[in-house]
């Protein structure tokens, strides 16, 4: 995959230190896993593998989300109790690419017994749900102030490597997490074969309050005055291309990426072309630069959140947090 920054090196001293004192994988820091032997032990990358597996695994399962609510997740460091509830699950559920340090402790501990939702269906390009606002803004750059060679060098890399990147947020159609969903009542079949049906119909009843989501995004973005939406990052191409919306990102696919001026001027330029009247931000991330963009264009801010995690104050789920989602794109679009 490359739609992430390189994978870190788990630090060679936990490796160690899990060798040396044998850590016992837990479900909690207080609980520990297997603690059940009714209950199959799932690990979850971040929240939304979380909700499916809770979901569809029901009373038969006990899940540990390793990125703790209000923390970002695509940067998870972990500790020697995660990496041991890695080892120590039946089933380990994440994305490939997403967050590197748990893909290397898969690839160490649990390469058996993990199962990869980005191998489900193709990912959509980095670039989906947008067209080429970067290259836009490189010419229009050029024109009114020039660039310098290494600036420009560093810019037509960074676009390069947006081309051939893959977006990893596919939860954010729902049509696709039910896809997913679906896989999933598989794997957890397969691991606990007694419960098999229980788990395919539980899938199946997601898939129904999945699809009914779906119907409602369709009906209530059909009709609006626009369809751009300006977000702080580049997380919302299976929403935009799922509803026939158009994203404009102030930065890449992961939220720290560093938008360059230039971009942060394509970016008002765009807002202004299209009359927008909010600049999108996250929950999990700092919301100065989208403030500091509808300054500048006349916009007021509000939340769009990628659900890549709760936060801590949130006691939502993910249905919840899509339909709250869905409101604010309305009110954005002005959609009757």
């Amino acid at each position: 995959m490359t739609f992430r920054p390189a994978p870190r090196a788990l630090a060679t001293a936990t490796a160690a230190l899990l060798a040396l004192t044998g850590v016992a994988a837990c479900s909690t820091d207080d609980n520990p896993a297997g603690a059940d032997p009714e209950r199959i032990d799932v690990v979850a990358g971040f929240y939304p593998l979380q909700f499916l597996a809770e979901q569809i695994g029901g009373d038969g399962v006990a899940v540990t989300n390793l990125a703790r609510p209000g923390a970002e997740p695509h940067d998870l460091e972990l500790n020697p109790s995660q990496v041991g509830q890695i080892s120590e699950a039946q089933l380990v559920v994440f994305l490939d690419g997403f967050q590197p340090a748990v893909d290397e402790a898969i690839e160490q501990n649990a390469g058996d017994h993990a199962f990869d939702v980005a191998g489900v269906q193709p990912l959509l390009d980095a670039a989906a749900g947008g067209h080429d606002h970067d290259h836009d803004g490189e010419h229009a750059d050029e024109d009114e102030h020039g660039h310098d060679e290494d600036e420009e060098h560093a810019e037509e890399e960074h676009a390069e490597g947006e081309s051939d990147a893959k977006d990893p947020h596919l939860w954010l159609d729902p049509t696709r997490l039910a896809t997913v969903g679906d896989k999933l009542a598989d794997r957890l079949g397969a691991v606990d074969p007694d419960r098999a049906g229980d788990y395919t119909q539980r899938a199946a009843a997601l898939r129904t309050e999945l699809e009914k989501l779906d119907t409602e995004f369709t009906e209530g973005l059909k009709t609006c005055e626009r369809r751009e939406i300006v977000v702080s990052h580049a997380a919302f191409g299976y929403l935009a291309q799922k509803y026939q919306l158009e994203q404009i990102g102030i930065s890449g696919l992961t939220p720290e990426d560093e938008p360059s001026p230039q971009r942060l001027a394509a970016v008002a330029e765009e807002a202004r072309e299209h009359k927008a009247t909010t600049i999108f931000f996250e929950t999990l991330v700092s919301p100065k630069v989208a403030e500091t963009i509808a300054r500048e264009v006349g916009a007021q801010t509000a939340v769009l959140d990628p659900i890549e995690g709760l936060s801590e104050e949130n006691g939502g789920d993910y249905l919840s947090v899509m339909r709250t989602n869905l409101q604010a794109l309305r009110t954005a679009l002005s959609c009757s």
